[in-house]
């Protein structure tokens, strides 16, 4: 009787924060549309701050809650529409693991990029319009991680568009920002008309579009085929492709991509939440959501692979040869969700959560960085006309480099442990596999060599060309990131720092992989001291990758020095 009575209790306290998260949401949606004009945008801002801020906190007491009991919790709210006998719609909700640090990761982005939103276009005429389309783009994509009802996915699915696409075409007064949401928009059909035979099918087949009936019915049909003339194709193999296709092309994979880099058209804090996270992810989380399918769908998972292979090399040999710096950051994204979508082909769901969280957080601060430097440079994004920004920015000097190290895969760093994992899942011996390392490979050589090109020129290149700079005194002290720091920002300051940095990289290449070796080698005496097995368990399991992490660490040290060195040496020959 007690312990019903105390599950009683936890699922009240469970169902009271869930149903908060939902209630704050919309209501910070409704207050800062009907009121955006009278609090205005500094109202705005706290307003929607601080509903998003607890709308984080109760997603941590929920995350809490799960992980403590080790459930899924399925919430029905009984049936809201249907249609005859054809099919019925519920409106259901599945809080789990994958949906709850989804949904998290998305509101702390967009706490991000809205403080640096209003900071960045404080004084433009159509503030309040991003404000609001940043909040309802985050609440559309936090219902579609919880909605588990295919209906409503579709219904989410079409209002994360149409506010990407109100988004991209945010200046709409630019002909070049017009093509670039048509082109938006045209590639989005493209993935609402793959979707959409999905759910045609579940319907005509099942009559429901309940996610949970489906799932359970789906390995009833592995051999089951669907013949088009004297053609015939497997129904899980070609529903997975279906999936995949419509995945690709919000993850922006090979073939697909072309719409991402014109979308960098969008303000910058839009590209911080928007296309470097928030968007891209949701073919991935399309890929894990119907996870179901690729576990007997052999075709579904090779295009899965195939797709996200050619992506990791096309866009790392993209962004090598980009002068526009959005678009370098554009197609570096294209490259790193090509390794997710290439994950998802190895079923490595885990691994692939990992590493979009960490690829998420470092890329949405990235592009706040490339924010602030184009905003020194007066709106210009031309890495030719850019240089000598430690000038005035020592302060983001150090926080690019720091990112910039995390995204390259320097050893000890998180970005490095997240694409291990990857490829120790890609370690098999037959050909396909060799082909998918081989295209890796690609990536593992260019990506240090752009990211410390692009640290490089913009930060110490000195400047030949003509460019109006900002005033530092009137720009940039205006940001209070650069209040403590913009005085020391001297030419002999920077000249140390960066022997500093180059010193501090070179340390890390060589001697990164001992260190980790010593640190995840499980010891006696620490074992000893706290005498559980966990621990021991958690270190074995990190001792266990080393025989792979020290070659690929090796690897990737002497790569990453090489690109740095190499990179030094051109810019030594342009500055002449």
């Amino acid at each position: 009787m007690d312990v019903s009575v105390t599950l009683a209790c936890l699922f009240s306290v469970f169902m009271f924060f869930f149903v908060a998260t939902f209630f704050l949401l919309i209501l910070n949606c409704l207050g800062l549309y009907f009121y955006r004009q009278w609090w205005g945008p500094l109202g705005s801002f706290f307003f929607s701050t601080t509903m998003l801020t607890s709308v984080v906190i109760s997603l941590i007491f929920v995350f809490f809650h799960q992980l403590t009991n080790g459930t899924v919790w399925f919430i029905d709210f009984g049936r809201i529409f249907f249609l005859f006998d054809l099919f019925d719609v519920n409106l259901v909700f599945c809080v789990d693991s994958l949906s709850v640090v989804t949904s998290a990761l998305v509101l702390c982005l967009t706490l991000c990029a809205q403080y640096f939103g209003v900071e960045y276009m404080y004084r433009e005429a159509f503030i309040l319009r991003l404000v609001y389309l940043l909040n309802f783009f985050a609440t559309s994509v936090v219902f579609l991680f919880f909605v588990y009802d295919f209906f409503l996915v579709l219904i989410v699915w079409e209002l994360i568009g149409l506010f990407s696409l109100l988004l991209v075409n945010f200046y709409s007064l630019r002909l070049y920002t017009i093509k670039a949401a048509f082109k938006t928009f045209i590639f989005s059909r493209f993935s609402d008309f793959f979707i959409f035979i999905v759910f045609f099918f579940f319907v005509l087949v099942w009559q429901s579009s309940d996610l949970g009936l489906l799932f359970t019915q789906i390995p009833f049909f592995l051999f089951y085929n669907i013949y088009i003339g004297p053609f015939g194709v497997n129904v899980l193999n070609f529903l997975g492709l279906l999936l995949a296709l419509s995945g690709a092309v919000k993850a922006a994979q090979f073939l697909f991509h072309v719409w991402l880099p014109d979308a960098m058209e969008a303000p910058t804090p839009a590209s911080a939440l928007i296309h470097s996270s928030t968007l891209v992810i949701m073919g991935i989380y399309l890929i894990i959501r119907f996870n179901v399918i690729y576990e007997f769908s052999y075709l579904g998972n090779l295009m899965l692979a195939v797709l996200g292979s050619f992506t990791v090399a096309v866009g790392a040999i993209s962004a090598t040869f980009q002068n526009d710096i959005k678009k370098l950051v554009a197609y570096s994204t294209v490259s790193q969700m090509g390794y997710l979508f290439c994950g998802c082909g190895f079923l490595a769901y885990k691994e692939v959560l990992f590493y979009l969280t960490i690829h998420a957080m470092n890329k949405a601060f990235l592009f706040i960085l490339v924010g602030y430097i184009v905003h020194f440079f007066t709106g210009n994004t031309d890495l030719r006309f850019m240089g000598r920004f430690y000038n005035c920015g020592i302060d983001l000097t150090f926080m690019l480099f720091v990112v910039s190290l995390n995204l390259t895969g320097l050893p000890l760093t998180a970005g490095f442990f997240a694409k291990e994992f990857l490829v120790f899942q890609t370690l098999h011996s037959d050909y396909f596999s060799l082909l998918v390392r081989t295209l890796w490979f690609f990536s593992f050589i260019l990506t240090p060599f752009y990211m410390m090109f692009l640290n490089l020129w913009v930060v110490f290149k000195s400047n030949q060309k003509t460019v109006s700079y900002a005033n530092p005194k009137k720009k940039l002290n205006n940001f209070k990131l650069h209040n403590l720091t913009t005085n020391l920002a001297s030419e002999a300051v920077a000249k140390t720092t960066t022997c500093f940095f180059i010193l501090f990289l070179f340390t890390i290449s060589l001697f990164g992989e001992f260190l980790a070796t010593y640190l995840f080698t499980p010891l006696t005496s620490f074992n000893n001291l706290l005498g559980y097995s966990w621990s021991t368990n958690l270190f074995n399991e990190l001792s266990s990758v080393n025989n792979f992490s020290t070659g690929l660490a090796n690897a990737l040290s002497f790569l990453i020095l090489l690109s740095l060195s190499t990179a030094l040496r051109y810019l030594v020959k342009l500055t002449k």
